[in-house]
């Protein structure tokens, strides 16, 4: 088999607006899966049951069931209902609302794994509870999930090439349209896989660099 990359690289403006498309997906569904989490982790540590039935039912539906079919129930499924979205903004609440599942299971796991003796000691005090959760919990509950965090957030990335399947023009979809063109399926694939391991090194990169700034306390004295 003679290899023949000539077709696929000529093709780089396709490319890299792929590339492009998939970065602004993720970003935009890590900060919806964030905000999600944030607000599923608050409900699922309530005291109120009632509180906590509601993402509890959210988190075991989403986790259980296949990304792609909820892709697909909120672009072809919910039009039936008279709610129609365009493929970007399908994909992006798609992809937010399942990350936000993940999300909300780590974000508790890292509030609850705050020894309840440091959250006694400042209510003895005499802080808030804003003032407790902002200067005692915040920031070791951040260190303690910010690797889980950052691992959900590139595999949500990695994710964002099922939504090529309601013609988002991702990187996974702009592979489809170049094997087409050039009948080089395994040089564009190829090529492609290149890009998303790039991409993944550079988001591991950056999120790495946040962390120095968020947790700088777990760098001391390295």
């Amino acid at each position: 088999m003679i290899f023949d990359f000539s077709g696929t690289f000529a093709r780089w403006p396709e490319l890299a607006w792929g590339a492009a498309t998939t970065i602004g997906l993720s970003i935009m569904s890590m900060a919806l899966g964030l905000l999600l989490g944030t607000l599923g982790a608050a409900a699922r540590i309530s005291d109120h049951r009632a509180l906590r039935l509601l993402p509890t039912a959210y988190v075991e539906t989403i986790r259980n069931t296949p990304l792609l079919v909820q892709i697909y129930i909120i672009y072809f499924g919910l039009p039936a209902l008279g709610i129609r979205f365009t493929p970007p903004v399908a994909a992006v609440l798609a992809l937010g609302i399942y990350s936000g599942a993940y999300a909300t299971e780590i974000l508790r796991s890292g509030i609850q794994s705050i020894p309840r003796g440091q959250l006694e000691a400042a209510r003895a005090l005499g802080l808030s509870r804003w003032r407790t959760l902002r200067n005692v919990e915040a920031g070791q509950a951040l260190a303690a999930i910010y690797p889980a965090l950052m691992s959900q957030f590139v595999l949500l990335m990695l994710a964002t090439s099922l939504v090529s399947a309601i013609s988002v023009t991702d990187l996974t979809a702009t592979a489809n349209d170049i094997q087409g063109l050039t009948f080089r399926s395994f040089e564009a694939y190829l090529v492609v896989a290149a890009i998303y391991l790039a991409l993944t090194f550079a988001l591991r990169g950056v999120l790495s660099m946040l962390e120095r700034v968020l947790c700088p306390f777990k760098f001391v004295g390295r």
